[in-house]
């Protein structure tokens, strides 16, 4: 699981809503690729400039597979997107406890 920390402009929340939800450009993009799982886009309760998203993938194989055949792609849509953060930072890639 990937996750990732966004500060949005109030003047922007539609439109980083739009691209970051479950119907938006990020999903559509990561749907493309064996082994993606889900987004999950959780706003703060105490800041509501404040998201977190979680991307699930089956494996880091199939995330590094997607990275690397889509990286163009990804790239012209995290440019995109760009203008829509305040601030985007990742905050970790996680797997379930007790993993090997």
């Amino acid at each position: 699981m990937y996750a990732w920390e966004f500060r949005v402009a109030e003047a922007r929340l539609d439109a980083f809503l739009e691209a970051y939800g479950e119907t938006g450009a990020w999903v559509a993009l990561f749907r493309t690729a064996p082994g993606y799982l889900r987004t999950e886009l959780h706003r703060d309760r105490r800041d509501p400039s404040r998201f977190v998203t979680l991307d699930y993938w089956e494996s880091e194989s199939a995330w590094r597979r997607f990275r690397e055949e889509r990286a163009r792609d990804f790239e012209a849509l995290d440019t995109r997107c760009d203008e829509l953060t305040l601030e985007e930072r990742e905050i970790g890639r996680f797997e379930p406890a007790g993993r090997s």
